[in-house]
């Protein structure tokens, strides 16, 4: 699903020049659930970034589903996200302002879909949530493992064929965290295909595969410790 080639991502301004990402080669299969892992500022966001179409590389190749997209213009990009990707961060990333239905049935407003389809797929997603009691409830009057299920909802509403999960538990106590982790594993056990940074290493093991970054390089790649094929 996901393979970049010497993929490398530079930041200049006009007195320093930062490399991100120093050709970065991984390989990503449909299905997989894979961590990131490394210490702050080792190029992890760089590359979920561009792995998430928000962003090009400077130098290399990004294939996304047998198609070479390092080139995309934000227009395509934007179109290929569409139906494609999901997001869930650290931060939520909630609209305050709407509720829990409402934030949950932004991203197909956007995809122009009938109210009524709307409707089908957001109670769905609710349901299976178990959020249908804080249907109408603001972000605000939710816990912290809440909203992170509400963020989750919102990237699920689209039937993605890829998540991607920037520190999901980072803000969350471990009870709430343990929670997250679980939706993200009952997800990946049906199919979806999720590629998760984290600084836990308890987390990390939940995943299949973890690689690790240092200084914007891939260092090392080695499959969980609970991962039994």
């Amino acid at each position: 699903m996901i393979e970049t080639k010497n993929l490398t991502k530079i930041y200049r301004t006009d007195e320093v020049e930062t490399t991100a990402l120093n050709q970065i080669n991984i390989r990503i299969n449909e299905g997989e659930f894979v961590a990131i892992m490394g210490p702050s500022g080792c190029g992890k966001s760089t590359l979920m970034n561009i792995l998430g179409l928000l962003d090009n590389p400077d130098q290399g190749e990004y294939f996304f589903m047998d198609q070479e997209v390092g080139r995309f213009r934000e227009r395509q990009r934007t179109q290929l996200r569409k139906g494609n990707i999901g997001f869930v961060f650290q931060s939520f990333n909630l609209i305050d302002e709407l509720t829990v239905y409402e934030n949950i049935e932004l991203p197909l407003i956007y995809q122009k879909l009938s109210a009524k389809e709307r409707k089908e797929k957001v109670s769905a997603v609710m349901e299976r949530l178990k959020l249908i009691p804080r249907k109408s409830h603001f972000p605000m009057q939710l816990s912290g493992g809440q909203q992170q299920r509400v963020a989750v909802g919102r990237a699920l509403v689209v039937s993605p064929k890829l998540i991607l999960a920037d520190e999901p538990t980072g803000n969350l106590d471990s009870r709430n965290g343990d929670e997250v982790m679980g939706l993200l594993q009952e997800l990946h056990t049906q199919g979806t295909t999720i590629v998760m940074v984290t600084h836990s290493p308890a987390y990390a093991d939940a995943a299949q595969r973890v690689i690790h970054l240092f200084d914007g390089q891939v260092v090392s790649e080695n499959f969980s410790p609970s991962f039994h094929t």
